[in-house]
């Protein structure tokens, strides 16, 4: 059944179909299918065929193209990086779902990278720029720029953090292993 004007949703809900209207803030197209992305009130533009939510108040964190996250590397394999999308940079409320990005290894850090693991690990702090959001799950993010990549590194050996010892290299202060990453100017260690 299709969302009314001023029906409150939660994100995942079904909207409409995209025959019908094309998604804008708020909302997110799944196969055909348009659904909420935020918590919120259905809101269409018959004119334009557009249908959005919006969120009850403007400072609840949406997330969009071109905003600035912070995250949690999750896994690390092959060609993608999945992390666990924390908060907004620019926002201190929480996030309304839990949302995973994923970084494409083009997308690590500009020229060449061999291997993904010389730019990320499980557990590494991250800032990153959003590029495209299609779903709750399907976010993708890039860390290329100077002040974007890993801000707090955790050892792969003893877990503990790491301190920044040249541009693209780290340094446990427990167990003394050096790890390369892809550091953000604005590491914090």
């Amino acid at each position: 059944m299709k969302a009314k004007v001023g029906d409150f949703v939660l994100p995942g809900d079904f909207l409409a179909v995209s025959e019908e209207f094309i998604p804008a803030e708020g909302a997110y197209d799944d196969n055909g299918n348009i659904k909420s992305l935020v918590v919120g009130t259905v809101e269409r533009d018959d004119k334009n065929k557009r249908i959005s939510v919006v969120s009850p108040t403007k400072s609840l964190p949406i997330l969009k193209k071109d905003s600035h996250i912070i995250g949690q590397i999750m896994e690390v394999r092959g060609q993608r990086a999945l992390v666990k999308i924390k908060s907004l940079k620019e926002n201190d409320r929480g996030l309304q779902a839990s949302f995973v990005g994923g970084i494409h290894v083009s997308q690590a850090q500009k020229g060449y990278l061999a291997k993904l693991t010389d730019a990320f690990h499980i557990g590494d702090i991250i800032e990153a720029k959003i590029t495209k959001v299609v779903g709750l799950d399907n976010i993708d993010l890039k860390t290329s720029q100077k002040d974007l990549g890993v801000v707090k590194a955790m050892c792969t050996r003893c877990r503990h953090f790491m301190e920044k010892t040249s541009k693209n290299e780290v340094t446990c202060p427990n167990c003394e292993k050096r790890e390369k990453r892809k550091l953000s100017i604005n590491y914090e260690g």
